[in-house]
């Protein structure tokens, strides 16, 4: 039982882990959908992507077949699990270049920009989380080989992950530079998947570092911005008694 209790806590913050680009995706396209909306968006994103792994971990022999070579490409055979994780590189690089275009662009008629169907928003977000979810799933088979352990820690994670969306997406939504360095996360996450799909494995430990000390700059940026802000006195505009 000890030895379950400590593959559970691992496994459960791992997947928070594996998680933060799950955040990260949602937390940006909600954004795009009417204020009253998006907490339910995020919701409904984060409980699809715990039924998706609940699913894949139920289907474990079907997982299994995904590894198995379907075709082979310049001498190097390709599986199921390859043409995935290509496919799911390839649309989080596409939106996430789309996203940062948007935001240092804009648009010459903001006003007239229509906002994201909710549909939509949640169909992308459905997409991904099959992506996402295939290497916490098999993260989760590597480490433990008990069913309910692995459900525990993948509904544990989030719970957690629930939390800490809501002021995520406030965070990256007070502060442009930070969602413009989270859509750069996701260009390099989908460099990551794609890679991965073409057999270059890519330690994950690298890119969560470096997301960190990005995270660490940027955050040290905000703070000397907001001191070097100009102090207004009372009854004396532009700052002049």
């Amino acid at each position: 039982m000890t030895e379950l209790l400590i593959a559970l806590v691992t496994l459960t913050v791992l997947e928070i882990v594996l998680g933060v680009d799950n955040i990260i995706f949602i937390s940006i396209l909600s954004s795009k959908l009417p204020t009253v909306v998006q907490k339910r968006a995020r919701r409904i994103g984060l409980l699809g992507a715990m039924v998706t792994r609940i699913l894949l971990l139920l289907s474990i022999s079907w997982l299994a077949t995904l590894t198995e070579p379907l075709m082979t490409v310049l001498g190097r055979p390709i599986s199921g699990r390859d043409i995935i994780l290509i496919g799911g590189g390839l649309f989080l690089l596409a939106k996430a270049t789309y996203e940062i275009h948007d935001k240092l662009e804009g648009t010459s008629h903001g006003s007239a920009r229509q906002a994201a169907s909710f549909s939509s928003v949640i169909m992308q977000v459905m997409i991904l989380d099959i992506v996402f979810s295939l290497d916490s799933v098999i993260t989760a088979v590597g480490m433990a080989n008990v069913l309910w352990v692995m459900v525990t820690a993948i509904v544990l994670a989030v719970l957690v992950m629930m939390i800490a969306s809501e002021p995520t997406s406030g965070f990256i939504e007070q502060h442009p530079t930070i969602k413009v360095l989270a859509l750069s996360f996701l260009l390099l996450i989908g460099i990551s998947l794609v890679a991965e799909g073409l057999g270059q494995h890519i330690d994950k430990r690298y890119i969560y570092f470096a997301m960190g000390f990005s995270v660490f700059v940027e955050m040290i940026n905000i703070r000397v911005r907001g001191k070097g802000q100009p102090v207004h006195l009372h009854g004396a505009p532009g700052g002049k008694a």
